[in-house]
């Protein structure tokens, strides 16, 4: 069953290449896991968990340029790039972590069957957008953890623009002046600097 909230996002171009565009992704956090010096077991690991995350997408997206398409290699690709994290774990969970659609989501059992009950215990830590004890929950987080929520709400952030539901907009315009940024801002100041970015210019479209 397709999450009808997916269905929302406008098409910008179907398979524009013949490339699959989930096996270029998953290079890309592979050429930047070995930029940080992981060890080929950690870099196994997040891939594995990459192609995990991936499964739901390739059969319910029909369009590979669908913004929620790439959405699990990009959020490790923030950790690698803006924070140089090298935590196995957080990067295995910000691949995994879908804090939308339901519909995307791994169930826990799956995630620690063949990724690790380590990972599947990160993920059972992170609160999801509207826990009405979101901030207290964040900063609890090991700073990793932390990170990895942070870089994953960032991505779905940066890409809500595509959806239509403007509803939507400002519901998560207004968790994120609260929660979202004030925590990235006590967290990480170059993921902070992102968050401040996409609140400012996502303000102008409210």
């Amino acid at each position: 069953m397709h999450d009808p909230a997916l269905r929302t996002a406008p098409s910008v171009g179907r398979h524009l290449t013949g490339v699959d565009r989930a096996v270029a992704m998953a290079a890309s956090v592979a050429k930047a896991l070995q930029a940080i010096g992981l060890e080929d077991e950690g870099i196994d690991l997040v891939l594995s968990a990459h192609d995990l995350a991936m499964g739901p997408r390739v059969k319910q997206l029909d369009d590979d340029h669908h913004p929620d398409y790439l959405h699990p290699g990009r959020s490790v690709l923030i950790l690698l790039r803006d924070v140089g994290l090298t935590d196995s774990a957080s990067l295995d969970a910000s691949a995994l972590l879908e804090s939308e659609f339901e519909s995307l989501r791994i169930a826990l059992s799956r995630v620690e069957s063949e990724v690790g009950a380590e990972v599947a215990g990160v993920l059972l830590e992170i609160p999801a957008p509207g826990d009405e004890r979101l901030v207290e929950r964040l900063v609890l987080l090991p700073v990793p953890v932390r990170l990895a929520a942070l870089s994953e709400r960032l991505d779905q952030l940066r890409h809500a623009h595509l959806h239509q539901n403007q509803g939507w907009w400002a519901a998560i315009h207004e968790e994120a002046t609260w929660a979202w940024l004030p925590v990235a801002e006590r967290t990480h100041e170059r993921i902070a600097q992102r968050y401040r970015h996409w609140h400012r210019t996502f303000a102008r479209r409210l």
